[in-house]
């Protein structure tokens, strides 16, 4: 990141100039000017923990979990240079414990002191000439999925002075339903376009589609803009309970489908990390003891929820139409996403209309898909009075407990609701 910095390691896997397009595209300073906005230039403690994102990220996509003893955990050690080297001294153990949880592999870091760099600085001497000011009273991450935009359905019904954060990476199918949910709450609450940020970033030629990581370097884009606000503030991440705890429905799917985006043990992790470290910022998921059904009979502006619905994205690979020579991205409607997407639906209008290209579990591997979901709710019928290990299967939980177990029963006779309609 910096021209001076002439470190290195003898027989490292691989060496990455962040500042270079030919390892890694990122967009946070592309269009730069929109960042002169903000009341003060980035923390640099943010603007660590950025990087420190952006460089957890590039390992995740570029070593394969194949290549490991169990095909799945991999071993990472992360040499980065930061601008508040005593700070992160000080929070090592808490960084690698908390991305250790996110990605499931073990990780270390090792930190070394640094300065500005030419860009930071251009950026924060922009900050200080420009007059206007936007200074939001709160971030929310907008992902183009159902529970992002109920979130911003429901603050904006309170206060529209709210910025909101997507990030797109190489897939296709994202950004076409982040920008249509975009387009539908400018409308409906008069917004502008300042109260919008959206980011690519994706390394080049990234070879693991797990993407354990993908989410904390999501979130770093929202933190460090909160960090430019002459406030404490809150960043919302909405999203419903059941899929933030992150129960496999069968051990089949402990492995790449399973993700702790929100799991409550990383959220508090997090929460401590920004905490240690003088980020003055409180995550904020408005939903954790809601269903996604419940967040839907719930939304504060029911009319335009019904009637755009439909314009949102939930599945987990909304491009695979292409191999059925389909032109646009659509749900699959067989992954778990999509799964709890329908019944939850389902149980707040009781139908759907959304497009779902396999609705009937009849193309390649959904009929095993439909019989693993199957087997679940199976196991979920047999055991339903068994719930505090169960809550606990991808994560400890230490507090509200009681709330957790009748979440997890509530999603479930969603699911079961859906699925018992169909024979595997």
């Amino acid at each position: 990141m910096n021209n001076s910095d002439d470190f290195s390691v003898d027989r490292s896997v691989f060496e990455v100039n962040l500042t270079d397009k030919k390892s890694y595209h990122w967009t946070f300073y592309q269009y730069y000017r929109r960042l002169f906005q903000f009341p003060k230039f980035f923390s640099n403690e943010a603007l660590d923990l950025f990087y420190i994102s952006l460089m957890v990220y590039y390992a995740d996509r570029k070593v394969l979990r194949s290549g490991t003893y169990d095909a799945w955990t991999r071993e990472m050690k992360i040499y980065m240079p930061v601008l508040e080297l005593d700070k992160w001294n000080e929070n090592k153990f808490l960084l690698e414990k908390m991305i250790s949880f996110l990605s499931g592999d073990i990780w270390q870091f090792e930190f070394r002191k640094r300065e500005l760099n030419e860009k930071e600085k251009k950026v924060s001497a922009g900050i200080i000439k420009t007059k206007k000011k936007y200074s939001p009273d709160a971030f929310c991450m907008l992902s183009g999925g159902l529970d992002s935009f109920i979130g911003a359905i429901d603050l904006l019904s309170e206060n529209k002075n709210i910025a909101f954060v997507g990030h797109y990476g190489g897939g296709k199918g994202v950004l076409e339903y982040q920008n249509n949910v975009k387009s539908e709450l400018t409308k409906e609450f008069d917004l502008d376009e300042k109260q919008f940020f959206n980011f690519f970033a994706a390394p080049i030629k990234g070879i693991e589609d797990s993407t354990r990581t993908r989410s904390f370097m999501f979130f770093a884009h929202a933190i460090i803009l909160a960090s430019a606000v002459d406030k404490d503030i809150k960043l919302y991440i909405p999203e419903n309970g059941l899929i933030s705890l992150n129960i496999p429905l069968t051990n089949t799917r402990l492995g790449s489908s399973s993700t702790r985006t929100t799991h409550p043990y990383y959220m508090n992790l997090l929460q401590l990390l920004l905490t240690n470290m003088d980020i003055k910022i409180e995550l904020v998921n408005p939903y954790q003891f809601f269903t996604k059904g419940e967040m839907i009979q719930n939304c504060k502006v029911p009319a335009f929820i019904k009637r755009n619905i439909t314009k949102t994205m939930s599945c987990s690979h909304p491009d695979l139409g292409r191999y059925q020579r389909e032109n646009a991205p659509s749900h699959c409607g067989t992954c778990l996403p999509c799964i709890i997407r329908r019944a939850s639906i389902e149980k707040a209008y009781g139908a759907d209309s959304s497009v779902y290209r396999d609705k009937d579990f009849n193309i390649g591997k959904a009929v095993t898909e439909l019989n693993s979901y199957k087997i679940g709710i199976l196991d979920y019928k047999t055991t339903n009075s068994n719930t505090s290990f169960k809550i606990q299967e991808s994560g400890p939980i230490a507090s509200n407990q009681d709330n957790f177990k009748k979440l997890y029963r509530r999603g479930m006779n969603e699911l079961t609701t859906l699925l018992d309609k169909y024979n595997g």
